[in-house]
């Protein structure tokens, strides 16, 4: 849906939310305008939410705001990043990568690059412990797919012996690049193809200038962990909520703007992930021995 000549979504259930459809390239730049006009539109949603770009990070608007906690690596250079920021651990493993013959390159978006994405989707269906949501992906569908923000970004690819084995999807916007869709094949992880492509990413940055990469949310555990082993550090930007309807308005004031799922305590949410991930394993080798 285009909305002021910008592609919106709604999502969430009982309260349903607007926001732009892909808020990592778009920005909101006049907030009054484009809530005048998701009324004038009569948009059916509760509430609209949009959030400040890096490198602002002081609120600059009297919304009812809450903090969205990003995983960065700023950018000062690749020297910087590999010799201060990164855990030696991830210094052993780039070079390791480069010792086995890994080659990391900008890649031209082509048929030949998107079978070799399609063969890493469809190389297993579970990861970190979930069923792996392109796994069976056909040919035409991951082109589709990949092909719609092609003008705004870069893929790079780490190859072995002239075989894709890991890709970054590498988006650009203004201040900060986006690493989409990184993903490795799990029978070349003794490569480390991941960390070679993410410090291929930084040299890129330091090319272009670009003062952050931006790896999504601020976790904790095993994939929290692996973002701050690569530099990244917590740096919190404003997310702004504005009520479009009298549901929406009680949904910010009970805290359920985010779900209800918000309210369960960390430890419970916690408990319910591993459950998950034991349940998704457990399923997957009973089908894998049958």
């Amino acid at each position: 849906m285009l909305l002021d000549n910008k592609d919106i979504i709604k999502i969430g259930g009982f309260i349903k939310t607007v926001r732009l459809r892909d808020e990592w390239y778009g920005e909101v730049a006049n907030p009054e305008s484009f809530i005048w006009a998701l009324r004038q539109n009569k948009i059916k949603a509760d509430i609209f939410t949009f959030w400040q770009k890096l490198p602002e990070t002081e609120p600059k608007y009297n919304y009812y705001m809450e903090y969205d906690d990003l995983a960065a690596i700023p950018i000062e250079s690749y020297n910087h990043w590999f010799e201060k920021q990164i855990s030696y651990g991830e210094r052993k493993a780039i070079r390791k990568s480069e010792r086995k013959g890994v080659l990391v390159k900008v890649t031209e978006f082509n048929d030949v690059l998107i079978n070799g994405i399609k063969d890493i989707f469809n190389e297993v269906p579970i990861r970190q412990g979930r069923p792996y949501s392109h796994y069976g992906e056909d040919f035409e569908y991951i082109k589709r797919e990949l092909s719609k923000d092609v003008d705004k970004c870069e893929f790079i690819g780490a190859y072995y012996e002239n075989e894709l084995i890991g890709f970054i999807q590498l988006g650009y916007a203004g201040t900060s690049a986006i690493p989409f869709g990184m993903v490795a094949k799990i029978a070349h992880r003794d490569k480390e193809p991941q960390t070679a492509l993410i410090a291929k990413s930084v040299k890129i940055c330091e090319d272009k200038k670009i003062a952050y990469i931006l790896y999504g949310a601020w976790l904790r555990g095993g994939i929290g962990d692996y973002k701050q082993r690569i530099g990244c550090i917590k740096i919190s930007v404003p997310r702004y909520y504005i009520p479009l309807s009298i549901k929406g308005k009680i949904a910010l004031k009970l805290k359920l703007h985010k779900g209800f799922a918000r309210l369960l305590p960390e430890k419970t949410i916690d408990y319910i992930k591993n459950l998950r991930t034991k349940l998704y394993t457990k399923t997957h080798l009973e089908k894998h021995d049958g």
